[in-house]
């Protein structure tokens, strides 16, 4: 399932964003964070992981996340990693790869399964040429550039990459999520039937159908979670 989540940060969060991030002394080379296979196809820059500046900009890109009612009815988060930041320019691309299974939290936290990736797009997309993420699934390729502050979810076994940026810079966040649900078809069912529920009590109240279908999602919620 890919899922564009329009504005989940405001313009004025976007615009800190970037205005704390300019000219920030804390970005570092992006192999750093990848091992061996991703660094011969990796060339970006990184917030430095754990830096007091990425940690208080992900701290705004947690809390809209998980504020947004669609970023949690899709993800159906049980754990979050705290989010990362990448830049691109002058060429620099992340070329086909696919997100590792077992994600390490700073700090000693258990580990979490990357069952979500979401990326937060932070530039505008005439800032800059090429950037494209590249999705592919058993669909085809799905190409995403997205307007800043809008989110793109989508399956971290997705093999996936991030076109060359050939002029300006692409700036965005990153980050993983291991869901109370761990299948992706599942997951997708359950988030399509909980969309049609939520359509159902806005055009009409809540009604005998709206509680027999809301009693449905729940029992397979139940059935299906991992907590």
């Amino acid at each position: 399932m890919m899922l564009h989540i329009p504005g989940v940060l405001t313009p004025d969060q976007v615009a800190h964003i970037r205005a704390r991030m300019a000219g920030a002394p804390e970005w570092l080379d992006g192999r750093e964070s990848v091992g061996p296979q991703g660094a011969k196809v990796k060339r970006n820059r990184q917030l430095g992981e754990g830096t007091p500046l990425a940690v208080e900009l992900g701290q705004i890109v947690s809390a809209a996340l998980m504020a947004n009612p669609i970023f949690f009815s899709s993800a159906l988060p049980l754990r979050v990693l705290a989010p990362y930041f990448n830049a691109y320019s002058g060429g620099e691309h992340y070329g086909l790869h696919v997100d590792g299974a077992i994600r390490a939290q700073r700090g000693g936290g258990a580990p979490v399964r990357a069952d979500v990736s979401t990326t937060v797009f932070l530039s505008e997309p005439d800032e800059y040429e090429g950037g494209e993420l590249e999705v592919v699934d058993l669909y085809g390729t799905h190409e995403v550039k997205l307007a800043a502050g809008d989110a793109i979810v989508y399956s971290s076994g997705s093999v996936h990459q991030v076109r060359p940026v050939t002029s300006g810079e692409r700036v965005a966040s990153f980050l993983w999520t291991q869901s109370m649900v761990r299948d992706d078809g599942k997951r997708g069912m359950l988030f399509d039937l909980d969309t049609q529920i939520q359509k159902l009590r806005a055009q009409h109240g809540e009604s005998e159908i709206t509680v027999g279908l809301t009693a449905h999602y729940h029992n397979l919620l139940r059935m299906w979670a991992e907590v």
